[in-house]
C-alpha cells in the first residue's frame, strides 16, 4: 500500500516563494533589457538619419512601433510590478523613468521575498 508523505508546509512556502520572486525579477529585467535596446537601436537609427540628411542634430523622441504580444505582457507585468515606485521618481530622462523604479523593484522583489522565503524556512 502506498502512503503519501505530509507535505512540509515550510518547504512549500519557502519554494512558491522563491519562484515568484525569481519571476518578478525576471520580468523587470526583461523589461529593463528591451527597453535599453529600444533607446540605443532608436538612437542610432536617428544619428544615422541625422548624418546622411546633412542636418544638425536635433533631440526627438523615436518612432513609436506597435509591439507584439510578448513583449506587450512583459511590459506590462512589469509596469504593474514597478507601478508602487514610479511615483517616487519624477524626471524628464526615459532612462531614469525606467531605471530607478526597476533596480527599486528589484530590490524589494528580489532582496525583500528573498529574506522572506530563507525567514519561512527558519534560515533568516
Amino acid at each position: 500500500m502506498l502512503v503519501a508523505r505530509a507535505a512540509d508546509l515550510a518547504a512549500v512556502i519557502h519554494h512558491a516563494l522563491r519562484t515568484i520572486s525569481f519571476a518578478c525579477c525576471a520580468l523587470v529585467i526583461a523589461s529593463f533589457t528591451l527597453f535599453a535596446v529600444d533607446q540605443v537601436s532608436g538612437a542610432s537609427q536617428h544619428q544615422q538619419d541625422e548624418l546622411s540628411a546633412g542636418v544638425a542634430p536635433t533631440p526627438g523622441a523615436p518612432a513609436a512601433k506597435k509591439k507584439a504580444q510578448p513583449r506587450r505582457f512583459i511590459d506590462g507585468a512589469a509596469s504593474n510590478l514597478t507601478s508602487p515606485f514610479s511615483s517616487i521618481v519624477q524626471s524628464s530622462n526615459a532612462w531614469v523613468d525606467h531605471g530607478i523604479p526597476a533596480v527599486l523593484a528589484l530590490a524589494v522583489y528580489g532582496l525583500g521575498l528573498g529574506f522572506v522565503a530563507r525567514y519561512s524556512r527558519g534560515r533568516a
